[in-house]
């Protein structure tokens, strides 16, 4: 088990970056005119790598179909997953300002929305594939639901924690909300669709409808919808992920998951307890 998680991490880790790579390059190669469309193609090409690398390396390092990006069904649970981040998110614009932390200040056009679109896209299909398809599956096959979601999280916060604007509070609260939140959508349904379409539809509408800072990285939205306060309540330069509000929003939605995987009999013990028993 451990030399096939090293090695399932290693090279879509490396495929991973040497996409965004490429999409990096092609951006700058194209006149600025094409730079949108350069954007959304970089995007949909590390997608489609990550995807297929996926199920041929589970097909010949685990010998078994990749049951959890199956085809059917897929289109419905991205949609449901990408609704439901959407939600989420405005759920935590709407917490920001009813505290009087958010304001309304006009439009801000369409000239970010594709990098908005690409950068959640690669992060939603990258970062679900790596940590949820191979991190926390394959340490929950040994160690059980609980560790693995754990270990997962904090996984998943430390990956942030060079970002812009980052401090131990964002590392922190990208562990609990996004980590624990996207290992139980795992965890409840057996797919990774919903957990890459909650992804997508957080990052967006944070990036790419309200122009926030998502994981540090600086974005203009749809609307202008300024933060203003202390860093515990707006996030600070690193982006409302790190915020109060999306933190009390996120464990809630985390603690619904919870429960219907443990109705659902989804949620796994350790393989020794299950030799012991």
């Amino acid at each position: 088990m451990p030399v096939q998680l090293a090695l399932l991490f290693v090279v879509l880790v490396a495929l991973d970056l040497a996409c965004q790579l490429l999409r990096s390059l092609l951006v700058h190669a194209v006149p600025a005119a094409l730079s949108d469309a350069a954007q959304l193609c970089g995007a949909l090409l590390l997608a489609a790598v990550m995807i297929a690398a996926y199920r041929w390396l589970v097909r010949i390092l685990e010998r078994r179909a990749p049951d959890e990006l199956q085809r059917v069904g897929a289109g419905r649970a991205l949609a449901l997953g990408a609704l439901a981040g959407v939600a989420l998110f405005l759920l935590v614009y709407a917490l920001l300002w009813g505290m009087g932390a958010a304001t309304f200040a006009g439009f801000g056009g369409l000239s970010g929305l594709a990098r908005a679109v690409a950068v959640a896209l690669e992060s939603a299909v990258g970062e679900e594939i790596v940590f949820r398809g191979v991190v926390f599956r394959r340490l929950e096959d040994t160690l059980g639901t609980t560790l693995a979601l754990m270990i997962s999280a904090a996984a998943f916060g430390l990956i942030h924690a060079g970002n812009p604007g980052a401090t131990w509070v964002s590392t922190l609260a990208i562990a609990l909300e996004s980590g624990v939140l996207l290992g139980l959508a795992f965890a409840a349904t057996r797919s990774l669709w919903l957990p890459i379409g909650l992804h997508f539809g957080w990052n967006l509408t944070e990036g790419g409808v309200f122009g926030a800072a998502v994981s540090g990285g600086q974005y203009t939205g749809l609307i202008a919808a300024p933060l203003s306060g202390p860093p515990l309540i707006t996030g600070g330069a690193f982006g409302p992920e790190a915020s109060l509000p999306a933190l009390v929003i996120s464990l809630g939605a985390s603690a619904a998951l919870a429960g219907y995987a443990v109705r659902r009999g989804a949620w796994r013990r350790p393989r020794w307890r299950l030799r012991a028993a």
